[in-house]
Formats: C-alpha cells, sequence, structure tokens
C-alpha cells in the first residue's frame, strides 16, 4: 500500500513525539523467527520462518510439481512469488519451457526490484501424483550440487508443496528428507574438494524457509534427521576416493 503525504506526515509526527528515529525504529523491528542447528558437516543450517519473496539470499531454490495442463495451483507463498516476478514462473510452465518433470532444473535471475534472492534454482518434482519422500530426497542432492557447482555463499530451499495444492507429505518429513541428503552430499563434496578433486568450497549456510503453521514441525524433524545423519557419517568409508596415483596420460 502507498502512503499518502497526509499519511507520511502524520507517521512523522508519531515518531518525534514518541522520540525516536527511523532508524531506531528499524532497530527495534524484529527479525523473523529462525532455529539455528549444529551440523556434523560443519554447514551452518537453520529453519527460518520466511518466504521466498522476502528471503536474502545467493540463491533460493523451489521444488515445482509437473505442469498439469488444467491449471496449475499457486497459494499463498508460491502465488507471491510468481505474481512478484510478473507471472514469469506460470509463464514458464504453461509454455512447456519448464515441465517440472523429475529432477529438471532451470535458474535464472529475478526481474529487477522484484524479490530479494540474488538468484533462483527451480527444480522439478514431477507428476503429483507420484511425489514421495525419495524424490524430496533427490531434490536435496540436486540442489547442493547446483548450490556449490555455483560458487554460492548462502543458500535457501522452500519445498513450496503446500503452496502447489499437495498434502501428500507431511512438511517436515519432507524437509527433514531434504536436509538428510543435502548434508550427505556436501560431506560429499567436502571430503572431494579436501582430496583435491573438485574445487574449493564456497558454500557455507543454508536456510531451510518454512511457514508460521510449519515452523515448529519442521524444526522437530530436522533436529531428529540430524541424528541420522551423524550415524551415517560414521559409517561411511574413510579411506580417500582414489587408492593408488592415477595412470599417466598415454
Amino acid at each position: 500500500m502507498r502512503l499518502t503525504l497526509k499519511h507520511e506526515l502524520l507517521a512523522l509526527g508519531l515518531v518525534l513525539t514518541l522520540g525516536a528515529s527511523w532508524p531506531a525504529l528499524a532497530e527495534n523491528a524484529k527479525p523473523p523467527p529462525e532455529k539455528k542447528f549444529e551440523t556434523p558437516v560443519g554447514l551452518a543450517l537453520s529453519v527460518k520462518q520466511i518466504g521466498p519473496v522476502t528471503q536474502t539470499t545467493d540463491l533460493q531454490i523451489l521444488c515445482v510439481l509437473k505442469h498439469d495442463p488444467a491449471g496449475d495451483q499457486y497459494i499463498e507463498a508460491m502465488q507471491d512469488f510468481n505474481e512478484k516476478q510478473g507471472g514469469l514462473l506460470s509463464a514458464l510452465r504453461e509454455r512447456g519451457e519448464f515441465v517440472g518433470e523429475l529432477g529438471e532444473t532451470l535458474l535464472y535471475t529475478p526481474p529487477p526490484r522484484s524479490i530479494t534472492p540474488k538468484r533462483v534454482l527451480l527444480i522439478g518434482i514431477g507428476d503429483a501424483r507420484e511425489l514421495s519422500l525419495d524424490r524430496l530426497r533427490l531434490a536435496g542432492r540436486i540442489a547442493v550440487r547446483e548450490a556449490v557447482r555455483l560458487g554460492v555463499k548462502h543458500a535457501s530451499f522452500a519445498p513450496t508443496l503446500r503452496d502447489q495444492g499437495s498434502s501428500v507429505i507431511d512438511v517436515g518429513e519432507g524437509d527433514a528428507a531434504v536436509v538428510e541428503q543435502v548434508l550427505l552430499a556436501f560431506d560429499t563434496e567436502k571430503r572431494l574438494q579436501q582430496q583435491g578433486l573438485a574445487p574449493r568450497l564456497q558454500l557455507s549456510s543454508w536456510v531451510i524457509e518454512a511457514g508460521p503453521k510449519y515452523f515448529d514441525g519442521v524444526i522437530t524433524h530436522v533436529g531428529e534427521t540430524l541424528q541420522t545423519v551423524s550415524k551415517t557419517l560414521e559409517q561411511r568409508e574413510k579411506k580417500p576416493y582414489v587408492n593408488a596415483a592415477p595412470a599417466p596420460a598415454k
């Protein structure tokens, strides 16, 4: 909503009356709720009560269901995400240029002055009727490997399945499945880098975005998954990936 001059003057008068300054008010603004976790792989992880339109991040990642010719659903966060970018997502889907097949990806830069993320990565999750935790695990692996390949420092992930009309998977369980694979795949990338088999890692933090209705449930499931990930990592082979010096090139 745009403030009129009258409203702006009234607001300024209120500030002067209270003896506060605009910067002081800004400083007092509460940040969105966020729960931070320590991870066994050194990647800073948090669950944050925010949507993909206003999150500040190098790379915003979303899961997208396969395009439904009868009509895709855009609800709450997904509707806001699409509308703030002038219908970019719906245009791509309806023109068949990003269908949302399982594993399909699309990277783009948002239109100027639309949303706060610097870049957006869409990951296709396939047909809504075939949605499963394994598909979200795959999306998690794709997401972290693309974030590493792109050299970003901060990545944020929003499954947005409820915002596309799907209620097949519990939100907390789905986010936990993504986190599990993000951390395991990050561990692999980290060891590849340590053994000189991959470029230096830039990725340092990962945010899972959750709406107010699901925030507490996501925190619970993600916390439980961290214990599972730690046990899996303890059982991983510790030897270098390359057992002997590679044969010289002929």
